[in-house]
């Protein structure tokens, strides 16, 4: 019966040991003592259940053994140097539905040089979850972490200070009861005992009727002791007043006590000194709260008498005597503007110098006497300065009383977003920073808080650091908070030093900490509500939580429900957080990983696919020595394990990128993650080309460059130095060798392009990046480079670069794709100030209030919000807001790149672009040469280029943004943009990529035949010393260009034709020495099958007109030898996917090959091509109309203006013009001499125009000078001249009142742009020539000066 009874409570209760497992019947308590020598096996079948604390050896549980952790009202501590669960063992620490409630430590204590055989497997120091086994391990469920919702700043009281002030009309005793534990005032009264002896009276009951143990604070104000009787005296005395009998008519009186403890007593007293006299009484007194808290009463009674200056007075002078200024005699001859016994006297000189550094030796200087100077003290020359004087006169008094608490907490008040469940006092949480140093991050002890609301928390200690706990300027800036403690610890013994180990090189402690490892084919796995310390290893493979090669670990591979971990807090590891290695479907949730060496939550190989991340934040993550990618700089120079002899490393490139989250493969979920403070990087997509490690042949090479992402959802990085999401980069996969020198897993470069079934022959997925929020990064809010990566609705403020979105280098890897970004918010300075510090932190001015702010690099570091690199990317639909410039830095919404070698592609668009609080002139900037920007000779730096199509940037939609100095691009009617050093333009542009061998060392230069004083020189994209070069030049369609070398012609040159559509063309000449034998052929290269196709060949024709009529099969090229110049036309003939590079059907390209003659000179045949072939400039795209400014939703906006002087030559007749425009509105100039048009440069009206001929140049010419003069500030003047201008005299220097900053030499021919004002823009521009000048720009209006940095 008693069995069959067992058999009915198991069929009723299958599940009761997934409740509570300590409750499981059959379990024997189990109590092994301590002993470091006791090695425990539980196996056959036994299951036990440990009940108290206990110290072994180790412990392992096999072939049905089973332990269960009490559930306690005592803390357990169980300490072991291992513990591993083998082949059907089972370890069970509450469950599920049923958490652990008791307080448990497990601590794992060995040292790495421990005479002990270490297990081959699991290592040392561990807790193991072999083949076959389970770990259930369930603490209790806390709030994992959650954000500040209130901003914390160092100097500010969590608790209101309490001001209690009166004067005139609340005569008599106020009197405060304040409570001894909080330091509130619980009541205030007043009784007037002066007036009446009821009050006094009314005094000695309210007295009387305190409890012992109160606060009492009292004051007189005006007069209290005219009916002030005996009952209340004694009162007053019974408390402990010591002055109370004594007190007389308008006396102050203080008093603090506390009731019933007539020692606490602190009593002032003082004697009333009239109507023309201070008196006051004073006391004060501290009192001590819990936790170091306290609070100060401070008590006042005063009579109080104010002051104020005289007027200065000068009656006498230095000549005679010297300077006599007697108070009796100003007295006297001001006896209203004057008093007779002044509180205090001044003296200075007429022009303000005070009279003690004058030099002079003062005779007398006295308040009731006056001021004297004679001049015999001052030497045999000497004599004295002529002197004024004021006095400093007291006012009728007043009475004033105050009672004052100032609460000095030792606590702070934490506002939380969410209700802080499950934390409790002595729990310790950590606070993140929200600057740019992730060490501002904060460890702080939670206190009891009985007046806390529920979102709140009390920490002991004040913050060194603001942090803020708001949204800023749009942007969510909310500190993270997290909690560290759990009810349930494992961590490992540390010794108290570092020793025995490689990595005590670069940590002064030990860094041999406990880990848990799970090995592939365990059976069972779940752990939630645990606190890790002192975890992990600098040792490969020892990591506080690791998945070890378990393949999928979800339902896929038989685990349901699937394996999780989650509530865990990882903090003061000694390498990573959760390591997932070679396993799928890992779900990780709510894990706090804080004040960790080496990536945080990492994946190793690169199969690791399907893996969630779920709402984890990971702070304060530090450089560690296992890999490249996890050493800092120092590291990665010391440690040179792997590298071939001879390695030099170069820890930028090949090491330092310490990430908070290391995604090795891009098919992982991330969603509502925080990377809260890393030395590099907060989220960071890696490749493995192929798989590495152990799982190498697991997937076939290349795959997890074109693996779909996974979702990247509502993420956030800041305070991280590198960026704050990085998708680049991939890892060494192949050993050192000679040709490589670099160790293995070593950063190299990868390009990612995401196809469907990671088949770049399939259709392309977008990586989509949503509600992505990165702010205070020093160098990137995100770096992403790859074919189609898109971002929606993100948010980036503060980062020394918003984004950059980069494509493969010479043109996009994965050809058709494109990057974009919309809906999305960039602020360059927002409110968020942060703090100075005495560290290496840069403070200086910035933001739109130019007030002291913490920077994200150097002091002119030019921040960018939108970096454009090459392209082809997508802004639409995007913010910018408080980016401004400032005279020494170049801050900008949009920018480029800087010192770039690649290309620029025309097709990065911008459209729907909203600014707000950027000024017109920072929301672009090309580059200059300076700080930063270095010469600006890069290819990339020369060739920036940008499609406004909508014009909310430029206000001229559908126009192309060029370099200024970038004549490839340019055509007649192009706008200058100085502030921006661009200019706007129009027309049809494309790219040519000149691939050259044999040599490859050579320097390009590209001229437009309508341009050709304006050539364009090229370094190449790749270093001197590669085997090929290339050169990416941006052109514009249907032109003439020429092509000239530094040295002699390469034997090879191909001739790629990027962003061609069909039919478009361009006319080429390439200079050859003389004698030089060629072949010309055309081809077509798939990129992805790396094929190449012959389809056409070049012939020579004696008739340069014929290459116009190439076709696909036949082309033809004309040989100029006297030039040495070979023409050919190069056209597409295919048709173009929209962001492709190249044709539906591969890369069109010519390929000329050359035999030149030895010792030929270098091939620059420009003095003979020019200007014989020469054209003038045409404009084949009219450029657009600007928007006018009652569409523009913002009081800033461009004036377009247009000067020319200019003369024409029919024959023998010369004719001179000149002219105005000024939007769109032109002014002739219709006589000789200079026109001078006056825009008033607040709302860009032109105001007048006025001519003044030569005859008043040369002959009064005070006349213009008197124009300029009389003009009024801000007055924008436009000049140009008409005639035989007279070039000198001295009305050439108004041209220095309005902003040449030199004398110049003037022409006939004048265009200028000038201001009248306190300030010279950087606008101001002059043209000079003997037969044309013309000046076309867009002037920034109003006119305002930069702030200074």
């Amino acid at each position: 019966m008693k069995t069959l009874s067992l058999f009915v409570v198991a069929l009723l209760f299958p599940f009761t040991e997934s409740v509570c497992p300590d409750k499981e019947l059959g379990l024997q308590p189990w109590m092994p003592g301590h002993s470091t020598d006791h090695r425990v096996i539980i196996g056959y079948g036994r299951k036990v259940l440990l009940t108290t604390s206990a110290t072994v050896h180790s412990i392992e549980i096999l072939n049905g053994g089973k332990l269960v952790i009490a559930d306690t009202n005592r803390p357990i501590l169980l300490r072991a140097k291992h513990i591993l669960i083998g082949n059907k063992g089972e370890l069970h620490i509450g469950s599920p539905d049923c958490p652990y409630k008791g307080n448990l430590t497990i601590s794992l204590f060995g040292r790495l040089d421990d005479s002990d055989q270490e297990h081959r497997y699991f290592g040392r120091k561990f807790i193991g979850v072999g083949t076959g086994g389970i770990l259930q391990i369930h603490g209790q469920k806390k709030l994992s972490w959650t954000f500040l919702n209130k901003t914390v700043h160092p100097e500010e009281s969590n608790d209101n200070s309490y001001l209690y002030q009166k004067s005139w009309g609340s005569r008599g005793i106020i009197i405060h009861l304040i409570s001894p534990d909080t330091g509130k005032v619980l009541h205030n009264d007043r009784f007037d005992t002066y007036q009446s002896k009821d009050e006094s009276r009314r005094l000695a009951k309210y007295v009387d009727g305190v409890e012992a143990g109160f606060i009492i604070a009292m004051v007189v104000n005006d007069e209290g002791s005219n009916n002030l009787e005996d009952s209340a005296k004694r009162s007053l005395s019974r408390l402990g007043s010591q002055h109370v009998s004594s007190l007389g008519f308008r006396h102050p009186w203080t008093f603090i006590a506390v009731k019933g403890n007539t020692s606490s007593v602190v009593e002032d007293h003082a004697i009333y000194q009239g109507s023309k006299a201070s008196s006051e009484a004073h006391s004060s007194c501290v009192f001590q709260l819990s936790y170091g808290d306290h609070f100060t009463i401070t008590t006042t009674s005063q009579w109080v008498q104010e002051a104020e200056w005289t007027d200065w007075f000068d009656r006498d002078d230095e000549r005679g005597s010297g300077d006599w200024e007697k108070l009796s005699d100003l007295h006297r001859a001001h006896p209203d503007q004057t008093c007779s016994n002044p509180l205090d006297i001044q003296a200075e000189t007429l022009d303000g110098v005070p009279s003690n550094q004058t030099g002079d030796v003062i005779h007398k200087n006295d308040k009731n006497y006056g001021f004297v100077c004679l001049n015999k003290d001052q030497g045999p020359l000497g004599v004295c300065n002529n002197y004024r004087v004021r006095f400093l006169c007291g006012k009728l008094i007043h009475p004033k009383a105050s009672v004052s608490i100032k609460l000095l907490s030792t606590s702070t008040i934490l506002e939380l977003a969410q209700e802080p469940k499950g934390w409790g006092p002595g729990d310790r949480v950590v606070v993140a920073s929200t600057d740019y140093s992730m060490h501002q991050t904060e460890e702080f002890t939670l206190l009891p808080c009985t007046t806390c609301t529920p979102h709140q928390v009390k920490v002991q200690g004040n913050t060194q650091f603001i942090h803020m706990g708001e949204e800023v300027d749009g942007v969510d800036m909310r500190a993270e908070v997290g909690l560290l403690t759990r009810n349930i610890l494992l961590h490992g013994e540390m010794e108290p030093s570092c020793y025995g180990n490689e990595a005590c090189k670069f940590f002064d402690y030990d860094t041999f900490g406990g880990h848990l490892k799970v090995e592939q084919g365990f059976k069972k796995f779940h752990m939630s509500g645990v606190e890790l310390q002192h975890m992990g290893q600098q040792t490969m493979g020892h990591y506080p939580v690791h998945f070890h090669m378990n393949g999928d670990v979800d339902q896929r591979g038989g685990y349901d429900p699937p394996t999780s971990v989650s509530g865990l807090s990882i903090h003061h590891s000694f390498s990573r957080c959760v390591t997932i290695h070679s396993s799928n479907g890992l779900l990780v949730k709510d894990v706090v990983g804080y004040d960790i060496l080496g990536h945080c939550f990492f994946m190793e190989d690169g199969p690791e696919e399907r893996n969630t991340f779920d709402h984890c934040l990971g702070l304060m993550v530090r450089a560690g020595t296992l890999l490249p990618s996890d050493r800092d700089s120092k590291m990665c120079r010391d440690i040179t394990e792997g590298a071939y002899p001879g390695y030099v490393a170069n820890p930028r490139q090949d090491c330092s990128a310490t990430s908070t989250f290391w995604i090795a493969n891009p098919n992982n979920n991330l969603i509502n993650c925080a990377a809260a403070g890393s030395e590099e990087t907060g989220f960071w997509f890696i490749f493995h080309h192929v798989p590495t490690g152990p799982s190498e042949g697991l997937y076939s090479p290349g795959q997890t460059e074109h693996t779909p992402m996974g979702q990247f959802t509502n993420n956030r990085a800041h305070s991280n130095f590198r960026a704050g999401l990085i998708l680049d980069n991939g890892v060494k996969t192949t050993k050192a060798n000679d040709k490589d020198k670099r160790p293995f897993l070593s950063l190299v470069g990868a390009r990612y392009g995401p196809h469907q079934d990671a088949d770049p022959f399939k259709a392309r997925v977008p990586a989509l990046i949503h509600k992505f929020v990165a702010y205070k990064n020093q160098d990137h809010g995100a770096w992403l480079r790859g074919g189609d990566v898109w971002l929606d609705d993100c948010q980036f403020a503060d980062n020394g670069i918003g984004l950059t979105l980069a494509s493969g280098g010479t043109f996009p890897d994965d050809d058709g794709s494109h990057q974009q970004v919309k809906n999305s918010l960039f602020v360059g300075e927002s409110d968020n100030h942060g703090m100075p510090l005495p560290d290496s932190q840069i403070w200086g001015l910035g933001g739109v209030d130019l007030t002291g702010r913490t920077l994200p690099r150097g002091i002119d570091f030019p921040i960018r919000g939108m970096q454009i690199y090459d392209g082809p990317i997508i802004v639409q639909n995007c913010t910018f807001r408080k980016y401004i410039t400032l005279e020494g830095r170049h801050s900008s919404a949009f920018g480029f790149r800087l010192n770039n070698s690649w290309q620029s592609c025309p097709n990065n668009n911008v459209t729907d672009i909203t600014f707000d609080r950027v000024p017109i002139t920072s929301r672009v900037f090309f580059g200059e040469p300076g700080p930063w920007f270095s010469k600006m000779q890069m290819d990339g730096d020369k060739t920036t280029i940008f499609h406004d199509i909508d014009g909310s940037v430029s206000q001229y939609p559908g126009a192309f943004l060029v370099k200024e100095d970038n004549w490839l691009l340019r055509h007649p009617d192009c706008i200058d943009v100085p502030d921006w050093k661009a200019a706007i333009c129009s027309g049809h542009y494309a790219q040519i990529y000149v691939q050259t061998r044999n040599p490859a060392n050579l320097n390009m230069q590209i001229v437009r035949d309508e341009y050709p004083d304006w050539p364009l020189t090229l370094e190449g994209a790749l270093g001197k010393r590669k085997h090929y070069q290339q050169f990416q030049p941006v052109i514009m369609l249907a032109k003439g260009y020429t092509i000239h070398w530094d040295q002699a012609a390469p034997n090879e040159v191909t001739i790629w034709l990027i962003n061609f559509n069909k039919n478009d063309w361009i006319n080429l000449g390439l200079c050859y020495p003389q004698g030089t034998t060629l072949t010309i052929i055309s081809d077509i290269h798939h990129r992805l099958t790396k094929q190449t196709r012959k389809t056409g060949v070049f012939m020579r024709t004696m008739q340069r007109e014929k290459i116009n009529h190439s076709n696909l099969a036949r082309g033809y090229y004309y040989w100029e030898e006297d030039t040495g110049l070979l023409f050919l036309r190069i056209q597409a003939n295919n048709h173009r996917e929209q962001f492709a590079f190249c044709s539906i059907k591969g890369c069109e390209r010519v390929k000329i090959t050359a035999v030149i003659p030895q010792g030929s000179p270098a091939s620059n045949c420009m003095a003979h091509a020019y200007p014989r072939h020469a054209e003038m400039p045409v404009v084949d795209v009219p450029m657009p109309r600007k928007i006018p400014n009652t569409r523009m939703h913002s009081p800033e906006h461009f004036l377009e203006v247009k000067l020319e002087s200019y003369s024409t030559r029919f024959f023998h007749i010369k004719e001179d013009f000149a002219f105005t425009e000024v939007n769109g509105r032109k002014f002739y100039q219709p006589e000789d001499g200079v026109q001078l048009t006056v825009i008033d440069g607040h709302n860009g009206t032109v105001t007048e125009c006025i001519v003044f001929r030569n005859s008043v140049l040369q002959g009064i010419p005070a006349q213009i000078d008197n124009y300029i003069s009389g003009l009024r500030d801000s007055s924008v003047v436009l000049m140009t001249s008409k005639g035989n201008l007279v070039t000198r005299g001295s009305w050439t220097k108004i041209l220095e009142k309005l902003g040449v900053d030199r004398k110049v030499l003037l022409k006939d021919k004048v265009a200028f742009v000038g201001f009248k004002g306190s300030f010279h823009p950087g606008w101001v521009h002059l043209e000079v020539d003997s037969a044309r000048a013309k000046i076309h720009q867009v002037l920034p209006i109003p006119v305002v000066p930069k702030k200074q940095l």
